[in-house]
């Protein structure tokens, strides 16, 4: 299906609001009740071993999340005068954390609730954030955030696409 611009930039507002209400809104709710270091209590699951060296661990991958998602940001609004998933930007960012992959925002997000996980020892939230949060998030990404960019930016976002990584800050570059 090849959107117009239009269709597309309602598609992502669409999208965009689904992974706010059913990803992000559900985690914040989770810090109030039960309380992140609960989760697995309720559960009869035990939490992670090893908590002080996890926690240490996460509280580098929430530095790092926070580093993606405070530069994207800064780099949407700079370059394309958006704002996050709140307001579409008007051409495509490909400067800042934007040269090293397409979608840091997305890495901060990742790499933040990967930190929380292990910093509140829970294997619930671990295991919820790699094998649900992630792979839902990634799997928007790919199958409607790049149509509906392509609809919007057309060639521009192929050339961009085509050199910066998806969502590691390096691309393998193989040959036949």
């Amino acid at each position: 299906m090849k959107p117009s611009k239009q269709v597309a930039e309602q598609l992502s507002r669409i999208s965009h609001g689904l992974f706010w209400c059913g990803l992000v809104l559900p985690a914040f709710t989770g810090i109030f009740y039960p309380g992140l270091t609960h989760f697995d209590e309720l559960l009869g699951i035990p939490a992670l071993p090893f908590q002080r060296g996890l926690a240490v661990l996460g509280c580098l991958a929430i530095i790092a999340g926070t580093y993606y998602l405070a530069s994207s940001s800064l780099a949407l609004k700079s370059f394309g005068a958006g704002f996050a998933a709140f307001k579409l930007t008007r051409h495509v960012v490909s400067k800042s954390v934007y040269e090293q992959i397409r979608n840091p925002m997305s890495l901060g997000f990742y790499l933040s609730y990967f930190g929380i996980s292990l910093v509140a020892g829970s294997t619930y939230l671990l295991f919820g954030t790699l094998l649900v949060v992630v792979p839902i998030h990634a799997f928007n990404l790919l199958y409607f955030e790049e149509h509906e960019l392509r609809a919007r930016y057309g060639a521009s976002y192929e050339q961009y696409k085509h050199r910066v990584a998806f969502i590691i800050p390096f691309k393998c570059h193989m040959s036949a």
